[in-house]
């Protein structure tokens, strides 16, 4: 490793420096035909919008339709929420993306003690009906697009959207939209769970199912990558695990009674794009290429749209630096192109000031504008996948597709991801991972700019977005004044519902809407399932 000082100039490249990709594929000098030929097995690089889709699922790709432009955003109320919403959307976002505060992202109440302190702070808190229907004031859910981050309480905030449509007039059938819906991700991840791995898969296939019945143009779970990235994996990693999420997904929905052709071409995919452009260009186009093979070959789907990868991208929230933060504006342009030519559906930019606080409206509405640059000025929509058959990229794709399929054989041979997941394997890969990267960070091996490389000592502070204390206050009120108006009666209906439902095999979800319209809060429901779940406890890996 190298031993030059942090504060040094770069230095040239000496024999003895390792190429390689973020993940550490080892690279090459020069690329030429005889890697694509070579290659085992010879690999055609096909057509945009054909199997397996490595160039991309549509065949003009955004010649026909630009990318969804999905900022993610939510902190305070349902009301500063719903406002940032409607700016966002004036601004020329196509599609709305919230996230929720910690307590709701735990399934608890704004009153719970656990919360307090954390009301409002990383998104927009959620404890009833009236929350949700406040936080989509005027924005009519049959016209918009909607993606909700939320995992393990997933089926009651899907409830309460659904009871909002309801009350807005509009059909359930007509509704489109994203439910992360992810809960393996988060025993390997993200680390935001409520019960143990196998009653929590049950209520994601009971969504499912549901959803194929009721709101068929619904994406009923994003397949989520980003989180297993920002916890510090490899690239490599992130596209091996996240397939083998969905092969859980996909497998317990079968196990259900569902049919393959009936539930997965509502399956979304939610991945990272990091710094190193070639190699998350590479990863897109594998996962779309594995994805097909796996749908087609292992499962046996017919329909064409279940072979179908469809992604919506995030630029890294763990590449961004507190040092030099107007340098991440640079990091998330490179980020964002990559996403592009690897050929996403939709994409995030992140904001300018994230290391700091959530986003000002000034850095959000830069994020936005730095995709309709892309979008209108680059050029670099007019041609479907125009790195294809670029001997590097293509070699690049190839051997991340031969990684990934190589971890993902490891966890079958475990018997699948929830047993990999209860011995800790994605874990330890991840843990590993992450530690090799940060050694190579302090050591000065690999250069961050700003952090051990090129570091001003008078950094400018930037403004950035506080949340009101008075926030917490007012949502307490809120939630009292709702729990002391409501009938009783019917919330201990509900729930008595909801405890039967889960000791027994009838899907949950109509029991969640009956009782989110009864004004019982997301804690209440949740748990009430924990009565019957039980919790999980991990085995901590380091």
């Amino acid at each position: 490793m190298s031993t030059r000082k942090n504060s040094s100039p770069p230095e040239p490249a000496t024999a003895k420096q390792r190429y390689r990709t973020q993940s550490g594929l080892p690279l090459k000098e020069v690329y030429t035909e005889s890697d694509l030929a070579g290659s085992n097995p010879p690999r055609e690089i096909g057509n945009s919008g054909e199997y397996p889709f490595t160039r991309g699922i549509h065949r003009t790709m955004y010649r026909g339709k630009p990318w969804t432009i999905r900022q993610f955003s939510g902190f305070g109320s349902a009301v500063d929420t719903n406002r940032r919403l409607r700016f966002l959307l004036e601004q020329g976002q196509h599609g709305l993306s919230t996230a929720f505060d910690l307590p709701t992202l735990m399934g608890r109440d704004s009153d719970d003690p656990l919360s307090r302190g954390e009301v409002g702070r990383e998104g927009v808190a959620i404890d009833t009906l009236d929350d949700l229907e406040t936080l989509f004031r005027d924005i009519p859910l049959e016209k918009i697009s909607t993606s909700m981050t939320i995992n393990a309480p997933a089926p009651v905030i899907f409830a309460m959207y659904l009871a909002t449509a309801r009350r807005q007039g509009a059909a359930w059938s007509t509704l489109r939209g994203t439910l992360q819906n992810d809960i393996l991700k988060e025993y390997i991840a993200q680390k935001e769970w409520l019960f143990p791995p196998r009653p929590s898969l049950r209520l994601i296939t009971d969504l499912v199912a549901f959803c194929c019945r009721e709101v068929p143009k619904w994406n009923t779970i994003s397949i989520s990558g980003y989180h297993i990235r920002e916890a510090g994996s490899t690239a490599v990693q992130e596209l091996a695990f996240t397939l083998a999420d969905g092969i859980g997904y996909v497998q317990s929905c079968l196990e259900a009674g569902l049919q393959v052709d009936e539930f997965t071409p509502r399956f979304s995919f939610f991945f990272n794009s990091h710094n190193d452009f070639f190699e998350e260009v590479a990863k897109l186009r594998a996962a779309r290429r594995l994805w097909a093979v796996i749908m087609r070959e292992r499962f046996g789907a017919r329909d064409p749209r279940s072979w179908m990868l469809r992604a919506h991208v995030q630029t890294a929230g763990c590449s961004l630096t507190a040092q030099q933060p107007y340098v991440n504006v640079a990091r998330t342009t490179l980020q964002a192109l990559a996403a592009v030519f690897g050929g996403t559906q939709s994409l995030h930019t992140n904001s300018l000031d994230e290391t700091y606080a959530l986003p000002t409206e000034e850095a959000a509405t830069l994020a936005v504008r730095t995709q309709q640059v892309i979008v209108h000025e680059s050029g670099v929509s007019q041609v479907v996948d125009p790195l294809g058959g670029s001997y590097f990229v293509e070699d690049l794709t190839h051997r991340m597709e031969k990684e990934a399929s190589r971890l993902i054989h490891t966890i079958d041979d475990m018997g699948g991801i929830v047993a990999a997941i209860e011995r800790g394997f994605p874990q330890r890969e991840i843990a590993e991972a992450s530690y090799t990267y940060q050694r190579e960070v302090d050591s000065g091996e690999r250069i961050i700019v700003g952090v051990n490389r090129y570091q001003q000592s008078d950094d400018t502070p930037i403004p950035t977005l506080s949340i009101d204390p008075e926030v917490e206050n007012d949502q307490l009120k809120r939630l009292e004044k709702i729990k002391s108006q409501r009938s009783q009666r019917e919330v201990t209906r509900a729930l008595d519902r909801v405890r039967r439902t889960a000791r027994g095999t009838e899907n949950l979800m109509p029991t969640f809407v009956e009782a989110v319209e009864a004004q019982v809060t997301l804690w209440e429901v949740c748990g009430t399932l924990r009565e019957v779940f039980g919790s999980y406890q991990e085995n901590p890996v380091f």
